[in-house]
């Protein structure tokens, strides 16, 4: 799996530039930073930290942990999930917020995950009641 290939071609699609750095972390290490930055002491899958530099879109996080429990849940490859969770994260990096919208970042995020030909994304998971 090639992570920064995908996320070019999820940029082209969304037609963002910038650098985007990559972390791949386990549950314990995506938890202590979701707790220091978000006040939620529990694992999440990913974590988006958007940047104010020039040419830098921002730093993701992604617990592989959780990418292995959603991919088996979902019946779809590793590689597949890191792809939605990459989609979704670049998505809060672009200023998306799925938690104060009415629903435009989950059709964005839809269409893209189409073009790029990926399975449901997260924002279709939770919207039919079913987590991860």
């Amino acid at each position: 799996m090639k992570p920064h290939l995908f996320l070019q071609r999820a940029k082209r699609a969304l037609g963002v530039r910038g650098e985007v750095g990559l972390a791949f972390l386990d549950d314990a290490a995506i938890q202590r930073l979701n707790r220091r930055y978000r006040r939620h002491d529990r694992p999440t899958d990913v974590l988006s930290f958007p940047s104010n530099a020039d040419g830098c879109l921002g730093d993701l996080a992604i617990s592989l942990d959780a990418a292995r429990r959603q991919a088996r849940r979902r019946r779809h490859s590793l590689e597949a999930e890191v792809k939605i969770l990459l989609l979704h994260g670049l998505l809060h990096l672009c200023g998306w917020d799925h938690e104060a919208d009415a629903g435009d970042m989950r059709r964005l995020e839809r269409r893209l995950r189409l073009a790029l030909g990926l399975p449901p994304g997260l924002l279709e998971r939770r919207q039919n009641g079913k987590r991860g």
